[in-house]
């Protein structure tokens, strides 16, 4: 039984959107020194490649550019996400609780 091409189409969507937070987090790492160019634009290229996917037989529709501007939202949130400073948690007193009776 053959798979619809809209259906295939939504699958590359999704994973567009995905690889376009990933490639917002990882442009945020590589500004901050933290990772390497190469890792970068394998993020660049996987989303390229989705994207440029959901042109194949068709034409820019509604469904092409919904996914891209997703897309570059998710993007932003990602490079903003990756940016924002992680505090750690301090769980020793949760851990081990002080038995000072």
């Amino acid at each position: 039984m053959p798979v619809p091409i809209e259906f295939l189409r939504g699958i590359l969507g999704i994973l567009c959107v995905f690889f376009a937070h990933m490639l917002g987090r990882s442009a945020a790492a590589v500004r901050a020194g933290r990772q390497k160019n190469t890792r970068m634009y394998a993020w660049v290229i996987r989303t390229t490649v989705c994207g440029a996917a959901l042109l194949f037989r068709h034409e820019l529709d509604a469904v092409a550019i919904g996914v891209y501007a997703v897309a570059a939202a998710v993007l932003v949130l990602g490079f903003w996400a990756e940016q924002r400073p992680k505090k750690d948690e301090d769980l020793a007193h949760e851990i081990f609780p002080d038995n000072k009776s």
